[in-house]
């Protein structure tokens, strides 16, 4: 199991620079083809309901500026990606904005790679909702990448944060590429006597085995904690200098709000190493 196509993101904000390099690093560790997409920021069905008159001078002015924007976007992926012996490279610029354009893009990805949102550094059709937006709309993982710190090398030390739900499955599942490239994976349970029906026994012990078959060598950490458990994650990343988190992602939309899990949220808010989600 591998990753053969890797879809990245790609805006002209200083954090696409670490994310473009990351993909870049995935990629040619396991030779997948890597395509970076940059979104014009306006939606498809703009177009195709006709919501606006696209002869308008005005509307015309401010879609060929977007455009010029998600070019230079794609040029600065062009000059990163020769730094790299990467050889199976694409450039796309999507009339979209960023969630309809990845999500649509995902259908025909193994890992996606976008940025967890900063609020000061605006991308047009960016919504701060961007990030569970993305994770809750498509059918592959996404790899999202903090704002505030410097990852830019294939991740090493991985912490699976795990609590046998099926989104935590699904994460664990998608992550085993990276997990079996690994020289650390920490298996993190925390409060395991809460739900004792989702991890039996000996809390860890069946998805250890499950990823001894596939190679990968595990350490089982059970904790008990009364801060929030993302808290008492991130907590445990920064001790032991892990570099990248394996959880899955809760949430679902009610009409037009997006409604996710206290952990979901607190991490995509407050992460400070990538964190790979599925859902």
């Amino acid at each position: 199991m591998t990753y053969k196509s890797i879809l990245v993101h790609v805006d002209q904000t200083a954090q696409a620079r670490e994310r473009i390099r990351l993909a870049a690093a995935i990629a040619e560790n396991m030779q997948a083809h890597l395509i970076g997409t940059a979104m014009t920021g306006v939606s498809h069905l703009v177009f195709e309901q006709g919501s606006f008159n696209q002869h308008d001078p005005i509307f015309d002015h401010h879609l060929k500026n977007l455009r010029a924007y998600a070019r230079q976007s794609l040029d600065t992926f062009d000059t990163l990606i020769k730094e790299t012996r990467l050889s199976s490279v694409e450039s796309r610029l999507m009339e979209d904005d960023a969630v309809g354009g990845m999500t649509l893009q995902a259908r025909y990805a193994d890992l996606l790679v976008i940025g967890q949102f900063d609020p000061v550094s605006r991308v047009p059709g960016v919504m701060s909702d961007f990030p569970e937006s993305v994770v809750t709309n498509c059918v592959r993982p996404v790899l999202i990448m903090p704002h505030t710190r410097k990852f830019t090398a294939l991740p090493t030390k991985i912490a699976v944060a795990w609590d046998g739900s099926m989104t935590a499955t699904r994460a664990l599942v998608s992550a085993l590429p990276l997990l079996k490239q690994s020289s650390q994976t920490d298996l993190i349970i925390f409060n395991p006597t809460v739900n004792p029906d989702k991890h039996g026994q000996e809390p860890g012990a069946d998805v250890a085995l499950y990823l001894s078959r596939h190679g990968v060598k595990v350490t089982i950490i059970s904790r008990d904690t009364r801060s929030s458990e993302a808290e008492a994650l991130l907590s445990y990343c920064s001790d032991q200098a892990m570099e990248l988190v394996v959880m899955g992602g809760y949430g679902h939309t009610r009409f037009r709000e997006m409604v996710l899990g206290g952990a979901t949220r607190e991490m995509l808010l407050s992460m400070t190493v990538p964190v790979l989600m599925a859902h």
